[in-house]
């Protein structure tokens, strides 16, 4: 194997571990360190040497046992370095049995520690806006500009609270281990936030052959299924997972042959995932038996109503509207906002959902959120202002990452224009008889 091919396997290797392990690694080391921001770190740092070691010397058979153990020895010559003696010799030599102890009880193998460090993420000590950011970042890997996008706020800003958090986990001590029934109740609303959050990042897929987003899709559908496993009868973790499946079931009905974005009203119901709509729809309802109506529990009925095309070949939007009230009640959202928009505008009309729009426009946080500007250019287009609704085209299109979406958004402002050319020729023709 020359130079290249092994620089090439290294890196292929080391993506791998990364999108597979990352998590788990951190959360091991967090749980040892109790310092978020050393273990990060420690774990970058190991990446960086496997970037230099493995291409001349190969891919490790273990690759997550060598990273391991590089961010370890990494560990414990920081706490060396410190003068101050924040981590003295005998605090190293427990961090080192404790690790050894660790590999020892596990068989070799590295301990999963993520939902325990998830809910140290979301504990009291950390403010509660920058809890589910958190999880996104320690225990999912992703950076700052893409989780405040997710939160619609700025990167900086973001970046910010992450570092003061840390910093707060570190000072505060806050343990890494999953909390008492009583304590974990508390916290379990920032941390389906967080998989909730991760599922959306993973679900978008522009080709539908991004292995990185279908990975983080699914580890978000596996802390989804590990939260239910821990509170069987947590209404809002069985409809998160609901919510997750329903979406999931839909993936391949998402893009046609040429890989083009397909609508939801428009995709062909047949490629919906059947075993995976049955298993979310026992959820739904074993939640409903608990008389306790969360978020998530509506967001999943929403879905739910509609399944409802497969079996009536109709979308049940009375049902979607009553469902979006309900959750405009509990939640001040604006992505709830408009989306019950749209199931407005089918129910009563383009106007009045044109008028329920106008009335979040001036929150800050929509600015320059796609799915607001796509709303728009929809409503308007069907109420015959056509100039405004191109406008609205071109920035939604211009604010699109997924270049599928980008191009459907950008037919839907074609085909704009060629009826509001055929509108000017047909009003041309008219003044030219009655002249």
């Amino acid at each position: 194997m020359n130079v290249r091919e092994g620089d090439a396997q290294a890196r292929r290797t080391a993506d791998a571990v990364a999108r597979r392990s990352y998590g788990k690694l951190v959360a091991f080391l967090c749980a040892r360190t109790h310092d978020v921001a050393l273990a990060e770190d420690a774990l970058s740092e190991a990446f960086a040497a496997a970037l230099t070691d493995w291409p001349s010397n190969g891919c490790p058979a273990n690759p997550e046992a060598w990273l391991m153990l590089v961010a370890r020895r990494k560990i414990v010559d920081f706490g060396r370095r410190q003068r101050n003696g924040e981590i003295a010799a005998a605090d190293l030599r427990v961090l080192v049995e404790d690790f050894d102890a660790a590999y020892a009880d596990a068989d070799g193998a590295i301990p999963d520690q993520r939902l325990a460090l998830m809910f140290a993420c979301a504990h009291p000590a950390i403010a509660p806006a920058v809890r589910s950011p958190l999880i996104l970042q320690v225990v999912l890997g992703l950076d700052a500009a893409t989780i405040a996008s997710a939160f619609l706020i700025s990167p900086a800003t973001m970046g910010k609270r992450l570092v003061r958090a840390k910093d707060k986990i570190r000072q505060a001590g806050v343990p890494f281990r999953i909390p008492e029934r009583e304590e974990l109740r508390e916290r379990l609303e920032h941390v389906l936030d967080a998989i909730y959050a991760a599922f959306a990042e993973g679900w978008v897929d522009p080709t539908g052959s991004d292995v990185a987003r279908r990975d983080l899709a699914e580890e978000a559908l596996f802390l989804g299924r590990l939260v239910v496993s821990l509170l069987p009868g947590e209404p809002e973790a069985l409809g998160l997972l609901a919510l997750l499946l329903h979406a999931e079931a839909r993936r391949d009905a998402r893009r046609n042959g040429e890989g083009d974005f397909v609508p939801l009203a428009e995709q062909n119901v047949a490629r919906w995932n059947a075993p995976m709509i049955a298993e979310a729809e026992s959820l739904l309802k074993a939640a409903s038996e608990h008389g306790s109506i969360g978020r998530y529990q509506l967001e999943a009925a929403v879905q739910s109503a509609h399944v409802e095309r497969r079996r009536s070949g109709r979308s049940n939007w009375h049902a979607v509207l009553q469902l979006y009230d309900a959750l405009l009640e509990i939640s001040a959202s604006p992505v709830v906002a408009i989306n019950r928009t749209l199931a407005l505008a089918e129910v009563r009309g383009a106007d009045a959902a044109l008028a329920a729009l106008g009335k979040i426009a001036a929150d800050e946080r929509i600015r320059e959120y796609q799915p607001y500007w796509a709303a728009r250019a929809e409503l308007l287009s069907r109420t015959g202002a056509h100039d405004e609704a191109h406008h609205a085209y071109e920035i939604a299109a211009g604010l699109e990452r997924d270049p599928a979406v980008r191009r459907f958004l950008q037919r839907r402002q074609a085909e704009l224009a060629a009826r509001r050319e055929q509108q000017r020729l047909g009003d041309a023709g008219a003044d030219r008889t009655y002249a």
